[in-house]
């Protein structure tokens, strides 16, 4: 055996012919983290809510990467960290800082890398610092180096600022709102990030359009028009021979900064495409800017739930939507659940059947777990963050059910007042799922009305939903923007400025990162 191995290496010596050594994989470094931050509210975001994943922790956040998805085998991944906090008001510098150098810090340990996946949202606001993002990308930038690849994917609520755009490669977002393909949209910045290393192509084109519109994810939903078309638009676009992504970004409408308002980015290798594509989608959007309205019926509280008393269709959602902790509320507004226990068809425990989810009051949990279920309780819940608009409100019900352990939550539980169920928490969780009221044993397909501090409505809601209005209540992310005190958006910005003239939309040639 020995000798015929030595009699093939030599017959290949002698004929000259090189047997072909399997070519590397790519090192690909993963990194990134995500939030919504409201520069409107008074909440601030510390370093445990983004609940960091490091190392090898960060493949269970991505299905896609599993050890048996052909995509894992395609390159060496070097996870660093990656954290995603719900939204919620300003990130503490410290936090950031913290974060952001931990980050760096395991990159250093691991380089070099071919390619670099940069997993953001893209609408983080960080006290004392404009475009957290683009001062993180041009920070990792520094470590990494210039030749590294970057493959940025992001909401398409995020911002994406000039330094953003020119440190990344390639730049992706969501084509849906509700986010359905939020995972489908990350994989694809990593496939895409890895096809460009293997082709050994080098760096495209970047197309650039700004665009002067800011407007909040209620009206630019894609259920709907104008978005269903506009984003509908977006794969045929991307799918173009010499264009590689193409993206649209709403932005992120409740931080007051300027980098906050629509963009289009097109990525490829025909020049001339890449600029012509952006430029049409661009248009597409603009043109479309006064045709752009709230998803759902609209009204003051008092109308909405005037309207849901002598509904016959149940359950009836109302949207409580300018706390909406999905968005970036701090979650602990009382007005709204104030007004409805204000109500006297609420008073009596035969009343029109009310979940309300939900309300923080750590105080009011101990209270509650003291007393036990099926007992009385009594104490203050909300407004411990943002009382602007209503102070701490006193909750005197019957306990209904408690959990102990939700991620957000901690603990959880039902106390009923009267004939409204309300849901208290620990800490603030927003509420989109079916199952986050049944382990606590609300049925909402049996209620007459169901209050949730959310905006437009999350799949499973909207599935079950027989009727749905959305209430202009006041917090942090209140949807009638024009209360809020904007001084450092770009200006003149659509819907602010009602004489608007036609901006310049022609696109504009991203500088390479290298």
């Amino acid at each position: 055996m020995r000798n015929i191995f030595t009699f093939i290496v030599s017959f290949f010596l002698m004929t000259g012919i090189v047997m072909a050594q399997p070519k590397p994989l790519p090192r690909v470094a993963i990194a990134g983290l995500g939030i919504e931050s409201s520069t409107f509210s008074p909440a601030l975001t510390d370093e445990n809510a983004f609940h960091a994943s490091y190392g090898r922790d960060v493949y269970s956040v991505y299905p896609f990467l599993s050890p048996e998805s052909p995509i894992r085998s395609r390159a060496v991944w070097i996870p660093t960290l990656v954290g995603h906090a719900l939204p919620g008001g300003a990130v503490t510098r410290e936090a950031f800082e913290s974060l952001v150098n931990k980050t760096l810090d395991s990159l250093q340990k691991h380089l070099p890398y071919d390619g670099l996946w940069f997993d953001i949202h893209g609408a983080m606001s960080v006290v004392g610092l404009d475009d957290p993002e683009g001062d993180f990308i041009v920070r990792i930038r520094k470590v990494v180096g210039k030749k590294t690849i970057i493959s940025t994917s992001m909401d398409l609520h995020g911002n994406v600022s000039w330094r953003l755009a020119e440190n990344s490669d390639l730049i992706t977002c969501y084509r849906k709102a509700p986010h359905e393909d939020a995972m489908d949209t990350k994989q694809r910045a990593v496939v895409n990030l890895i096809d460009l290393i293997e082709s050994g192509k080098g760096k495209p084109y970047k197309a650039y359009v700004s665009i002067p519109v800011l407007l909040p994810g209620e009206k630019t939903s894609t259920r709907i028009e104008p978005g269903k078309s506009i984003y509908a638009a977006v794969a045929p676009a991307a799918a173009q021979t010499g264009i590689i992504d193409a993206a649209i970004w709403i932005g992120y409408a409740w931080a007051d900064e300027p980098r906050n308002h629509a963009v289009v980015m097109v990525t490829g290798f025909d020049k001339g495409k890449v600029i012509q594509t952006a430029e049409q989608l661009a248009q597409s959007f603009w043109k479309e800017r006064y045709h752009f309205a709230f998803v759902a019926p609209v009204a003051s509280l008092k109308v909405c739930l005037d309207s849901a008393l002598i509904s016959t269709k149940h359950p009836f959602f109302i949207s409580d939507m300018g706390d909406n902790p999905t968005a970036g509320g701090a979650g602990d507004v009382t007005w709204t659940l104030k007004e409805i226990l204000d109500r006297p068809e609420f008073k009596s425990s035969n009343g029109p059947s009310l979940i309300y989810a939900s309300i923080p009051g750590p105080d009011l949990i101990k209270n509650v777990i003291k007393a036990g279920v099926g007992n009385h309780v009594e104490g203050y819940a909300g407004a411990m963050v943002d009382a602007r608009f209503a102070p701490p409100l006193l909750i005197s019900g019957t306990v209904e059910s408690i959990v102990y352990g939700d991620k957000d939550a901690e603990v959880e539980a039902a106390v009923k007042v009267g004939s409204v169920h309300i849901i208290i928490t620990q800490k603030r969780k927003p509420y989109h799922k079916e199952i986050d009221f049944t382990r606590l044993g609300l049925n909402l397909r049996k209620s007459d009305i169901v209050v949730v501090k959310i905006g437009y409505l999350e799949p499973e809601l909207y599935a079950m939903r027989a009727d749905w209005i959305m209430a202009l209540t006041p917090g942090g992310v209140d949807q009638d923007l024009e209360r809020l005190n904007y001084k450092r958006i770009e200006r003149p910005m659509f819907p602010f400025d009602k004489t608007i003239k036609d901006p310049d939309l022609k696109a504009r040639l991203v500088p390479s990162s290298d």
